[in-house]
Formats: structure tokens, C-alpha cells, sequence
């Protein structure tokens, strides 16, 4: 596929993810009589990235997220020439989400993204659960690991054909089941992005954190990955 073709199935994708996750938080969570709790926003997560990889995974690869990216890199499964282009894709499409959402949440009267928080991550006193910088940190680290951990696994030559995307969507949602009450889950710096732009305070001056951490996660769970868990022999076909 053309760099073109690809950029576009990154920024699309992302968009989804961006916009259905923290769509779910925003419009649908604020009603509690609808029964929508942080257990709806993470199934919303991982319903995304289902979706969106069955769509155009076979143009991109699905990536959908900086860490994944640079993490497939770490773990030898990128070309280095193509991580910036595709992170330009994801932070596009998730600011063009935030946008949209903004643009929606706007319509009904009281409305206001700063003091909502706008699905944004934080720690400290912006942490939903009121979680320190080191737990957040600590968090974001292990889950965008592990995250990139079952990335690798379920699209290796050797995992059962087709169910990648069911292995990596239901992992997100169990990344947002255990961390939204600690930082309200990042794990992908696009997501983060996309939001914390039009809460427009406290969550671009910890923005810093949802960038670096899931970046070196990512990394992190690559190498695993590739000098760890790996299989290098040759896949004999039957």
C-alpha cells in the first residue's frame, strides 16, 4: 500500500478509537441512569480498535497508537522509515476526533471541557482515583508493556489467523478495566493528545507524562517480545 493509503487508514483509525472511546466517557457516562460506568467507556475502547483493525488493519496494520508503533519498531517489525509519518497520522486523527466530540459535547447547555476534564488523563489531583505521579507512571508503563506483548503475539506468523484483533481489543479493555481509575488510561499518546488540547489547562501540563511513559512502554514491551518470547525458527506450512 501507498504511504498515502496508509497514513489515511492511521489517521481514520485513530480518529475511531479517539472519538468512540472518549465519545463513550463524555456523552454516554454523564447519564448514569443509562448504566454507562467506566466499565461501558472500556468495552467502548476495545470495541474500537475491533472494528477499526478488521477495517483497514490490512492497509496500516492497524496501529492506531504512537506506542504500538514504535514498540513494533523495537521489536523489529517496522521499518524506522515510517514511524514519524505514521505517529503524524494518529495525533491528526485523534486532535480531529477531539474536535468533533468537542464540537458535539458543546451542544448542550452547561457544557464546559475544563471543568469536565474532557476524558483527559491525569495524576495527582487529577487522577480519578487520586493516584500519585509514580503510580501513574508505574501503570502506564507495565500496561503499554503488556500491551505491546499481545500485539506481537496475536499477529505472529504462529497465532491462529483472523483473531489478532479480538486478542488486542479485548486486552484494551482489560487496560481500561484496571487503569482508568488510576489515570483515566492513556496507554496511546494520540488519545491523550486529542483531548488534553481542548480541556485546554491542567491536562496539557501533564500531557508530558502520557507521552514519555507509554512511548518507553511501548519500547519496553517490543524488546520483551522480540529477544524474550520471540520463536525464530522457520514456520513449516502443512
Amino acid at each position: 500500500m501507498s504511504m498515502s493509503r496508509r497514513f489515511a487508514a492511521e489517521l481514520f483509525g485513530t480518529f475511531w478509537l479517539v472519538f468512540g472511546g472518549c465519545g463513550s466517557a463524555v456523552l454516554a457516562a454523564a447519564f448514569p441512569e443509562l448504566g454507562i460506568g467506566f466499565a461501558g467507556v472500556a468495552l467502548a475502547f476495545g470495541l474500537t480498535v475491533v472494528t477499526m483493525a478488521y477495517a483497514v488493519g490490512h492497509i496500516s496494520g492497524g496501529h492506531f497508537n504512537p506506542a504500538i508503533t514504535l514498540g513494533l519498531w523495537a521489536g523489529g517489525r517496522f521499518p524506522v522509515r515510517d514511524v514519524i509519518p505514521y505517529m503524524v497520522a494518529q495525533v491528526v486523527g485523534g486532535i480531529l476526533a477531539g474536535a468533533v466530540l468537542y464540537a458535539i459535547a458543546s451542544g448542550k447547555v452547561g457544557f464546559d471541557a475544563t471543568a469536565s476534564g474532557f476524558a483527559s488523563n491525569g495524576y495527582g489531583e487529577h487522577s480519578p482515583g487520586g493516584y500519585s505521579l509514580y503510580a501513574s507512571a508505574v501503570a502506564e508503563l507495565v500496561l503499554t508493556a503488556f500491551f505491546l506483548i499481545v500485539v506481537h503475539g496475536a499477529t505472529d506468523a504462529r497465532a491462529p489467523a483472523g483473531f489478532g484483533p479480538l486478542a488486542i481489543g479485548l486486552c484494551l479493555t482489560l487496560i481500561h478495566l484496571i487503569c482508568i481509575p488510576v489515570t483515566n488510561t492513556s496507554v496511546n499518546p494520540a488519545r491523550s493528545t486529542g483531548v488534553a488540547l481542548f480541556q485546554g489547562t491542567w491536562a496539557l501540563h501533564q500531557l508530558w507524562l502520557f507521552w514519555l511513559v507509554p512511548l518507553v512502554g511501548g519500547i519496553v514491551g517490543g524488546l520483551i517480545y522480540r529477544y524474550l518470547l520471540e520463536d525464530r525458527s522457520p514456520v513449516v506450512l502443512r
